[in-house]
């Protein structure tokens, strides 16, 4: 059962940063879409189904194969462990600051600009990255 933990955990930590990638880059073209015209509508829909249809799901699944193949593997002892915990967590902080923001866009009241979305939407690459090394490489044994 352990490997078909893992192949559903891949499978949603590719699923959520999928959306964790595109939902920032759809923010900088939103905000050259005037409220409520035809064009921000439609981003609209695509960032909340992005959001509830995909990206959430994702990291709720994410989550709960991650704990359940630590538990099995005894990773919880492990210190590079607990370094990947850490980017997770900010991982999913930076999850719920996306949806704050698409909140924003859908009540028209997004006062950001696109360089700043330009901006946020590097934190989940520099996130996966130290995951994915920690993971990997596990330098701290």
């Amino acid at each position: 059962m352990y490997l078909w933990i893992k192949a559903l955990h891949v499978i949603s930590i590719i699923s959520w940063m999928a959306g964790m990638l595109y939902l920032p880059r759809l923010f900088v073209y939103h905000t050259d879409a005037a409220p409520k015209s035809d064009k921000s509508e439609t981003f609209k829909i695509m960032e909340r189904r992005l959001l509830f249809g995909i990206m959430t799901p994702a990291m709720v699944v994410a989550w709960l194969t991650g704990l359940s193949l630590a538990t099995e593997a005894g990773f919880f002892r492990s210190p590079w462990f607990h370094a990947k915990l850490l980017f997770v967590s900010l991982m999913t902080l930076s999850h719920f600051m996306l949806a704050k923001y698409r909140r924003d866009f859908s009540l028209d009241l997004n006062a950001r600009s696109s360089g700043f979305y330009r901006v946020i939407n590097e934190i989940p690459t520099l996130l996966m990255i130290f995951v994915v090394v920690l993971v990997i490489v596990k330098p701290f044994g």
